[in-house]
């Protein structure tokens, strides 16, 4: 009789759970992550603590998956920001050739639908994107580069800033 009810409340709360994860999502301040999986709703410092020691969240963001989505302007920009610090040295390179791989991965975070006026821009605005300070920050230099892409009216017209 213990073994029936044991094994009928395992079921019935693992019932429960599972139509929780099904709900709407209730990021919280923890955002999205393997912690709002886990705790979908719940303990937002706990759900805070499993995205930052797995890094789940920037995963999630990058890939769309763990709750996140990538249709909001903070996701976008967050996921521009992850990619330049992870390729800030590369990106450096390209930016001052005018093309490469990561810089129309860069591109295209911006959603351009031509990559090319944009890697024109970057090109001939290398020194305005790449200052002193902005050689060892890569969130200063990304601003940089958004007021940069600001000004010209056809990167504007053709990518989402």
């Amino acid at each position: 009789m213990k073994k029936l009810t044991l094994i009928s409340t395992i079921g019935i709360s693992m019932v429960l759970l599972a139509s929780q994860m099904s709900a709407a999502p209730k990021y919280g301040m923890a955002g999205c992550g393997l912690g709002t999986l886990v705790m979908p709703g719940g303990n937002q410092v706990f759900a805070a603590t499993t995205n930052g020691t797995a890094g789940s969240q920037t995963f999630g963001i990058t890939s769309g998956t763990s709750n996140c989505t990538a249709d909001g302007v903070a996701q976008k920009e967050h996921a521009r920001e992850i990619y330049v610090h992870m390729n800030f040295d590369s990106l450096e390179q390209e930016m001052a050739a005018g093309k490469g791989e990561k810089l129309s991965n860069l591109a295209s975070l911006f959603e351009c639908k031509s990559g090319v006026r944009f890697n024109e821009v970057v090109k001939q605005n290398y020194s305005r994107i790449f200052t002193e300070e902005s050689k060892a920050n890569p969130s200063l230099m990304l601003s940089n580069l958004h007021e940069t892409l600001e000004k010209d009216a056809t990167v504007k017209n053709y990518c989402k800033i």
